[in-house]
């Protein structure tokens, strides 16, 4: 649990114990974070949040028992109310968004490094923070405490040479155009190029976040236009 120097305690779950290391030696450089054990299993994941009550726990999917997202159910169900950050290879569409529907806090995608955990950690604390000290004196309070608590579509499992900053920017302009976008008009409405618009709009498609259509004209290939899918 949070000390009283306001560290937040770190559980790291991944079944192979060398990736566990790393991921501990990652999460305690950063201030304010320490890790407090590490399980390698998907039932020493609930044990070990029974008995060392972590703020956060770094779950790793493809656990040797049971799937990573199994595990959060059966956390809530013993009345742990711990964060849960997704770490793993899983890239599927339908796993992104069930941990989405699980309350995820973040989803990082392996392999990385410790420049693409750090911010997401700092982001964490920083919401966490906000949450914990909200006093809810109307309904703007109580928007700007879900908001902090919320991850957006764009952070999932941002691939490296994204930043969390355009793609919000292109996740707006998606979400607000009227039909759908190409790479050169979202581009052009966001002001960033057409390469770095296509890699935006090409995360969302994969994380299952938007939907791709084919626009075929007189000559030439066909113009992928994007979509956010609600």
């Amino acid at each position: 649990m949070t000390g009283t120097d306001g560290t937040i305690d770190v559980l790291v779950v991944d079944d192979d114990f060398m990736v566990a290391r790393v991921h501990r030696t990652f999460v305690e450089r950063v201030p304010s974070f320490r890790v407090v054990g590490t399980a390698g299993t998907g039932e020493q994941a609930i044990t070990a949040v029974d008995e060392l009550r972590p703020d956060l726990v770094l779950l790793d999917l493809y656990l040797p028992d049971v799937f990573g997202l199994d595990v959060i159910p059966r956390l809530r169900t013993a009345g742990h109310d711990c964060d849960i950050m997704v770490i793993s290879a899983a890239r599927e569409a339908d796993t992104v968004r069930g941990a989405v529907r699980h309350g995820v806090v973040d989803y990082l995608l392996k392999p990385f490094d410790y420049e693409d955990l750090k911010p997401r950690l700092d982001r964490y604390a920083a919401r966490r923070g906000r949450l914990l000290t909200t006093v809810v004196r109307g309904q703007a309070d109580i928007d700007r405490a879900l908001s902090a608590g919320s991850v957006p579509a764009a952070v999932a499992g941002l691939p490296k040479g994204l930043s969390v900053e355009t793609a919000d920017l292109v996740e707006r302009t998606l979400r607000e155009a009227d039909g759908t976008l190409s790479a050169a008009e979202c581009a052009a409405a966001t002001g960033i190029s057409r390469v770095s618009a296509r890699r935006y709009l090409e995360h969302f498609h994969t994380t299952g976040t938007a939907d791709v259509s084919l626009r075929y004209g007189a000559a030439g290939r066909p113009e992928r236009r994007y979509g956010w899918r609600d």
